[in-house]
């Protein structure tokens, strides 16, 4: 029963996380989305500029030097006053944050999954059970040898977060408009591949 009641609990978070994330890509709440789309780049764009060391150690100074300047300040108050609040984040304190044993193995179980089928799909590729699949891979891999030329993994990373709080957007506003043209360039990719499949020998889809 405890079993049951946590994996319902796990889902009801992860449904609200889900909500939470969904309404930020969406600027639902501009407020709430501009401070975390910021706060994201401030901490690329700190990354770029200084080592991994350095930003978490400055982040966790500064996290610190508001919180011992919060809870000096409010103790000075309470013994001007003469009253007893109690510690300022008594709230936080209390708030449980640990895992259960079922939880930790929901966890594990599901990275295991995703690191199961990553590995049987890199082995079908790798080992050319579709050929045209792995010609897909191939030509996928070439490109990102010249992207990563162009662009370094920070840079990358931050035209990704770019690309999460500004895309979603767009696509809601010009959503007809998008759908027709990616339409396009679906068929004609669909009749590329056909035409590579009708002309290699072994190219077309086989079950084992």
């Amino acid at each position: 029963m405890q079993a049951t009641a946590d994996s319902t609990k796990m889902d009801c978070v992860w449904s609200n996380w889900k909500s939470q994330a969904i309404d930020l890509l969406y600027w639902r709440d501009i407020k709430q989305t501009g401070i975390v789309f910021g706060s994201c780049l401030l901490l690329l764009f700190s990354l770029t500029q200084f080592s991994v060391v350095s930003v978490v150690a400055y982040l966790a100074l500064a996290a610190l030097s508001a919180t011992i300047s919060f809870r000096i300040y409010k103790s000075v108050l309470q013994a001007v006053q003469k009253t007893d609040e109690g510690h300022p984040f008594k709230a936080y304190l209390e708030l449980e944050i640990t895992l259960s044993q079922e939880q930790i193995q929901k966890y594990t179980d599901c990275l295991q999954f995703y690191v199961n089928n990553t590995l049987k799909e890199l082995r079908r590729l790798f080992l050319v059970q579709d050929l045209v699949d792995s010609l897909k891979f191939a030509v996928l891999m070439w490109l990102l040898t010249y992207v990563g030329a162009l662009f370094n993994g920070l840079t990358l990373l931050l035209m990704a977060v770019v690309s999460m709080f500004t895309l979603p957007v767009v696509y809601v506003k010009h959503q007809a408009q998008i759908d027709q043209y990616l339409g396009l360039v679906r068929t004609h990719i669909n009749a590329v591949v056909a035409k590579i499949q009708a002309k290699i020998p072994g190219a077309k889809r086989h079950a084992e």
